[in-house]
């Protein structure tokens, strides 16, 4: 309803992850730095393990984006599956047209045959599993088989597992320990700094922009600092209340989102901190020097 309003083409914030808005804050520039560098040197399982809401599905598209020229590339986005069905669904991936009924075994016989003649051709092969803390334990096994997959020189197949903290807690399992011991570099996915916020906010208005004139300061910055402080800096509770606000300035016919936007607009979203602190509100956000010294006072 506010795309108008506000001179833009599309709505800035989404929760579907969408790679256009990828916006490379500390954790998240780390994360795909640590991919990229593991990834390219060849290392055939890594792990990405990331709070709720903190940005692992788009990480994992903007990696896939990154290599898509350098690799063959899968995505599993939901891997609650059985091992033969995991093992279906990577074929499906991979183009490869399986029988129906036929065993664990020979899918396995397929895979390695397919990712041999990738390898010979001089590609290599990238599977991303998103929501890895929701395979069962039964189907970990089918994974760790996938890994075993090399040649002398090198692994056929990569792996990269991303995550919520039940991954690890799933990979300490006695029973898959043997997984949790091939996995060679390992990230964490946190919210993002409270300071980066305001220019997050303005980077995803940019593009979301009809065009570049479009001013990206709708956020007032005492709004953004609020919006940092009732979100704890995780990406979708910022989308959830930066929509809301807009919604609400809209209605207003006002140009920029103020404090009063993002409390009423914290108030009906689950999952914000309960009240902000008093003093956040006394100065404007970007005069932080402190008051000058009368004469009286210093003499």
């Amino acid at each position: 309803m506010y795309l108008g309003h506000f001179s833009l083409r599309e709505a800035p914030f989404s929760i579907t992850p969408d790679t256009d808005f990828f916006y490379p804050h500390e954790g998240a520039q780390a994360s795909l730095n640590m991919l990229l560098i593991a990834l390219r040197s060849g290392e055939g399982f890594v792990k990405v393990v990331g709070e709720l809401g903190c940005g692992k599905t788009v990480l994992c598209r903007q990696l896939l984006k990154t290599l898509h020229q350098e690799f063959v590339t899968a995505y599993i986005p939901n891997p609650d599956m059985g091992p033969e069905d995991l093992l279906l669904a990577l074929a499906a991936e991979l183009g490869l047209a399986i029988a129906p009924n036929v065993s664990r075994h020979q899918i396995m016989g397929a895979l390695h045959t397919c990712l041999l003649e990738h390898a010979n051709a001089g590609r290599r092969v990238l599977v991303c599993v998103d929501e890895a803390q929701a395979i069962p334990v039964r189907t970990v096994e089918s994974l760790r088989l996938l890994s075993n997959l090399e040649t002398e020189k090198r692994k056929l197949l990569q792996l990269v597992l991303l995550g919520q903290p039940d991954l690890d807690d799933k990979l300490a399992r006695p029973e898959i320990r043997q997984l949790l011991q091939r996995i060679t570099f390992s990230e964490y996915l946190g919210p993002m700094l409270p300071r980066r916020v305001p220019s997050y906010l303005e980077h995803r208005i940019a593009r979301a922009a009809i065009d570049s004139t479009v001013d990206t300061r709708i956020f007032k910055p005492r709004a953004a600092l609020a919006i940092a402080h009732y979100s704890g800096g995780v990406p979708r509770l910022i989308n959830v209340m930066a929509n809301k606000c807009l919604l609400l300035a809209f209605g207003e016919d006002t140009q920029r989102v103020t404090v009063d936007h993002v409390h009423l607009a914290a108030r009906d979203t689950p999952g914000v901190v309960a009240r902000p602190p008093w003093w956040l509100w006394l100065r404007p956000a970007l005069d932080l020097r402190p008051a000058p010294v009368r004469k009286e006072e210093s003499s």
